[in-house]
This record gives C-alpha cells, structure tokens and sequence, in this order.
C-alpha cells in the first residue's frame, strides 16, 4: 500500500499519464458529485463520494483490474492490509466485480484527512474502525487507458 501524507505529494509523484491526470480530474470535481453515486472519466476510471464508515464483511478485499486510490477529505481510518499470497483464499475472484475476498491478517495504518492511499493489485485490505470519514474513492484501471475486454 503506498501511503502519501498529502495531495500535493500526490500530484507530484503521479503527474505525467492519461489515468493520473484524470485521477485529479475526478478528486477537483469532488464539490459537483453526490455521495454513493459513480461516475466516470473517460473508460479508464470511475469514481464516487463515500461518507461515514466503510461497511466491511470481515474479510480483505482484492481487485485484479483496477487498483485503488482514496483521498480522505475529512475525519481517519483504520485500513489493514496485506499481500494477496499471504492471505487465505475465501470468496473466488469474480470478473463481473472485479473482486475477491480472503481472510487472514495484515499490516494495519491510521489514514487521515489530506491522505492519499494507492491500494495495488497485488494487495488485499479491509477498512476498520472510522471517525467522520469522507472521502474520495477512485477505481482506475491497471491497464494504461483502456479496458481489456474492450
């Protein structure tokens, strides 16, 4: 998990490339955006508002296409996280959601406002305990600018 302290370090270590720039396409547009809708930017990124805790099933989640990026507006968090190969495999990876679920434990961070974290393909997490949180979460292909199955 890559954990940068601010968005400005963010900017400056992600600036050059079609998907990062329409990560800080998407995090400016935070002000226009309802919580818990998707929207989207281009065919590379979709993105949404989440306020309060992260409704969590117990167990890590992984993804294979896309990765991750939250930027935390406000309040922090607990998120645990591990390397897929160290986990225990319980829900099979299912391409229609691009997830799969495994139990065991991990390395855990407190995450807060003006944090940004990159969760990659090659880790599971799960978010625990939460105060005020609202953040950013983006899902951006790992692919360059395009689906596969496009």
């Amino acid at each position: 998990m890559i954990v940068l302290q601010t968005l400005e370090e963010f900017q400056r270590i992600y600036h050059a490339g079609k998907k990062w720039l329409r990560c800080m396409e998407a995090i400016n547009n935070v002000g226009n955006i309802q919580p818990a809708v998707f929207y989207s930017v281009g065919d590379s990124l979709v993105y949404r508002l989440s306020e309060g805790d992260s409704p969590g099933n117990g167990l890590f989640e992984g993804n294979r296409r896309y990765f991750d990026v939250h930027y935390y507006l406000a309040g922090e968090e607990t998120v645990e996280y591990a390397d897929k190969c160290r986990l225990l495999a319980e829900v099979p990876y299912k391409d229609e959601s691009d997830r799969e679920f495994f139990s065991g434990a991990g390395e855990t961070l407190r995450i807060r406002a003006g944090n940004v974290i990159i969760c990659e393909k090659h880790e599971a997490y799960r978010f625990q305990e939460g105060a005020g949180v609202r953040k950013v979460i983006l899902k951006v292909t790992v692919e360059e600018t395009y689906f596969l199955n496009k």
